[in-house]
């Protein structure tokens, strides 16, 4: 049977595939360094979907090449335009308004998070703490990442929602201990729907009634 609960929790938002519409920017990126320094993986840009970008480069056969992986993805992070997928950052302000804590729980490094607020000065104050990949030891799919962030929201793992979008997230959510919400934007529902306790296809269609009633399988 399904356990149901409905009290206050904390939210750990995944970003890119969650809030930020950038998955398919990242997959033309990668797709096209996997062309010019083949790695022998088959749909590498899907491969790598959630993995800390230490690992990412370990992926690559040389240190020039990792640095010139490196040098063009700031190029590309800098230039990049950040755009929230439609309703996602309103859903953020109403659990604000609501006084539930939130954090995001992301791969990306402290670099490129500049570049976003560069474009969104005031994206960062809506939450209580932000986790950042260089923050973590171990990345996704270890949960690490998202028993740090419930730690800085000071509230019990298994109190906090993890919203998430590839395997390695969910996975990680999951072994976090948390409730997990899968959204279906990188992945299909079909793929997503067994790592989730619950599916959505955006977080905006959501209420918090029906964040909060979100079943524990």
């Amino acid at each position: 049977m399904s356990e149901i609960s409905t009290k206050p929790c904390g939210v750990l938002f995944d970003l890119d595939g969650v809030l930020l519409d950038s998955e398919g920017k990242y997959s033309i990126f990668w797709s096209q360094m996997d062309k010019e320094h083949p790695t022998g993986i088959d749909n590498f840009a899907s491969f790598i979907k959630g993995f800390h970008l230490t690992r990412i480069m370990g992926y690559f056969e040389s240190d020039d090449v990792r640095q010139l992986i490196l040098d063009k993805l700031l190029q590309f992070e800098n230039n990049m335009t950040y755009e929230f997928f439609p309703g996602a950052i309103d859903f953020v302000k109403r659990l604000r308004a609501a006084g539930i804590p939130m954090a995001i729980v992301t791969s990306s490094d402290r670099k490129k998070m500049q570049s976003l607020y560069m474009q969104h000065p005031d994206f960062p104050a809506l939450f209580d703490a932000i986790v950042t990949g260089d923050m973590v030891t171990k990345a996704k799919p270890d949960p690490d990442c998202f028993l740090m962030g419930a730690k800085q929201l000071g509230i019990d793992i298994r109190d906090c929602i993890v919203f998430e979008d590839s395997r390695n997230g969910l996975i990680a959510g999951r072994e976090s201990g948390a409730r997990v919400i899968g959204v279906a934007t990188t992945l299909s529902a079909d793929a997503v729907s067994p790592l989730s306790d619950m599916t959505v296809e955006a977080v905006s269609e959501l209420s918090i009634e029906q964040m909060l009633a979100c079943p524990r399988s």
